[in-house]
């Protein structure tokens, strides 16, 4: 057997296993009684209703649903200037500021998390609606700054020098040349920052507790009463959700050199 074929094989079979716990979610939400087994026993999509239907479900949803899109746009506002500001200055210096970028990524959430309570909790702001959504803006401000960060370095600096030598301000570069060539790293950046701070749960938990429910938060306080096939629909539902955001992305855009894969032409 060749090593090409060998290689299918062992692709296919890890795709099989990575796929296989998404399987079982989504049979456990088709079950017709309240029961979490598998393979399921009749078939129903009542479950998946009741996402929309119940009303605590449907709250957590859309305050999920907010809380990540807010988040995403604050990520993306701070990200933005910072990646520019790199970009600009190329200094010694410079590297201090994108370690600082990077640091709320780096740090275990947990930690990001205690250090995010004991700030709101300071300034008696814990357990506020917003602090969440801030706090979710800072703490993954590092994925927009990464996509960012690699899409002004396609940006041939030639290109600029001759605009400026045409006489164009930079504000007319930024508008007329860089951003347009940036936009897809803009995108992808706010795309990964809202799809994790969909699911996050740590910070969440930490900074607003339970006085604001996300979808995270409500599938936790849901397993005190009792599993459902509930929690499995909307866990299928947030996996589909991110497959449409990457599927977007992947579509609009250069998915591998939205990542930081270089080939050998940008090399060169």
């Amino acid at each position: 057997m060749s090593l090409t074929w060998l290689s299918r094989i062992f692709f296919v079979g890890l795709a099989t296993f990575l796929m296989l716990p998404i399987a079982v979610i989504g049979g456990v939400a088709f079950n017709e009684k309240k029961t979490l087994s598998f393979p399921p026993q009749g078939f129903s999509l009542d479950w998946y209703w009741q996402v929309f239907a119940d009303e605590g479900w449907r709250s957590a949803l859309f305050h999920s649903v907010a809380v990540a899109l807010i988040a995403a746009s604050i990520s993306v506002t701070i990200a933005l200037p910072l990646a520019w500001f790199l970009w600009r200055r190329v200094a010694p210096w410079a590297r201090i500021v994108e370690v600082l970028g990077f640091a709320p990524f780096i740090l275990p959430p947990v930690i990001t998390a205690l250090g995010a309570l004991s700030f709101w909790a300071t300034t008696g702001y814990y357990g506020q609606p917003w602090t969440v959504v801030i706090s979710h803006g800072i703490f993954f401000v590092s994925l927009p700054l990464v996509t960012i960060t690699l899409g002004f370095a396609t940006v041939d600096r030639e290109i600029i020098e001759a605009g400026m030598t045409m006489g164009a301000d930079d504000r007319t570069l930024a508008r007329t040349i860089i951003f347009p060539m940036i936009r897809p790293y803009v995108i992808s950046g706010y795309a990964f920052a809202f799809v994790l701070s969909l699911n996050e749960y740590i910070v969440a938990y930490m900074t607003v507790g339970f006085t604001l429910e996300t979808i995270p938060i409500k599938i936790f306080n849901a397993l005190r009463y009792g599993y459902t096939p509930t929690m499995a629909a909307v866990s299928l539902f947030f996996v589909l959700v991110a497959v449409c955001v990457f599927g977007f992305v992947a579509r609009f855009g250069d998915l591998p050199k939205l990542l930081g894969a270089w080939s050998e032409g940008d090399k060169t």
